[in-house]
């Protein structure tokens, strides 16, 4: 009993390292992140064009609810996106703070902000939440990609911890370890947009049960000509056209 309570103890300070040298307040904002929906992120360059794809799932929580209100893929600026998993709301502060640093980076120096260094100005901002008291951390992860001035494309996740990866292709989320297992499988670096499109949905699909449904789930394209959404029509032709939709006739 006593050890169990000495734990509990740990479990509330959020800055408080316990004996083992563990933050149990950012292991359980880990946790969190794995209980949302999937999230993929897909690099690309066939020498041609280069960027980022995301696909993101989503949970409907009634038929009576609209689909597009669910937003888990964000544009940040004209050459980067970010997509999350975890909670929205903590996400939504989150992609708030890459908004402004992108815009103070034009502002002060007149050109875009490098994916890298908005990345660093993410996790920054987010480790402090691993250091104050009275706060607890984000329980989001987000993935960050886009293009660079030099046409190099760039993908970045951040951990709950504030520490940023570099990533070719990488899922976050519910399902994450076996979307991720498929993806190092399957990834081929000199792919085009269209085929980081289809590698992100065909992971995501060998991970959900009965198909996949276009309805909750949204996409979107970072590349040299800017940032674009897919529209759900479109997103469902891509679905149906790879033969990965779940059939409705089941439900």
């Amino acid at each position: 009993m006593q050890g169990n309570s000495q734990q509990q103890a740990y479990d509330r300070g959020t800055n408080i390292f316990s004996p083992d040298g563990r933050l149990y307040q950012v292991e359980y904002a880990r946790e969190a992140v794995k209980r949302g929906s999937p999230t993929l992120g897909v690099r690309f360059d066939d020498g041609e064009n280069a960027g980022v794809v995301f696909v993101a799932g989503g949970r409907l929580r009634s038929s009576l609810q609209v689909a597009d209100s669910i937003e888990k893929i964000h544009k940040t600026d004209d050459h980067v996106g970010v997509a999350s998993a975890g909670h929205v709301a903590d996400a939504r502060q989150l992609v708030d703070v890459a908004r402004r640093q992108a815009q103070v980076e034009r502002l002060r120096y007149d050109e875009p902000a490098s994916i890298e260094a908005l990345t660093k100005e993410i996790t920054g901002y987010i480790q402090e939440y691993t250091q104050a008291g009275g706060a607890r951390p984000f329980g989001a992860a987000l993935l960050v990609g886009g293009v660079d001035d030099d046409g190099s494309p760039h993908l970045f996740e951040t951990d709950p911890s504030g520490t940023p990866y570099e990533w070719e292709a990488v899922a976050i989320g519910g399902n994450s370890d076996e979307i991720q297992d498929y993806l190092e499988a399957e990834y081929e670096g000199d792919a085009d947009a269209d085929g980081a499109l289809e590698l992100a949905l065909r992971a995501l699909a060998d991970a959900t049960e009965g198909g996949l449904q276009s309805r909750g789930m949204s996409a979107a394209v970072v590349d040299e000509s800017g940032y674009r959404d897919l529209s759900g029509d479109e997103l469902a032709e891509t679905i149906e056209g790879h033969g990965l939709a779940a059939d409705e006739s089941e439900e």
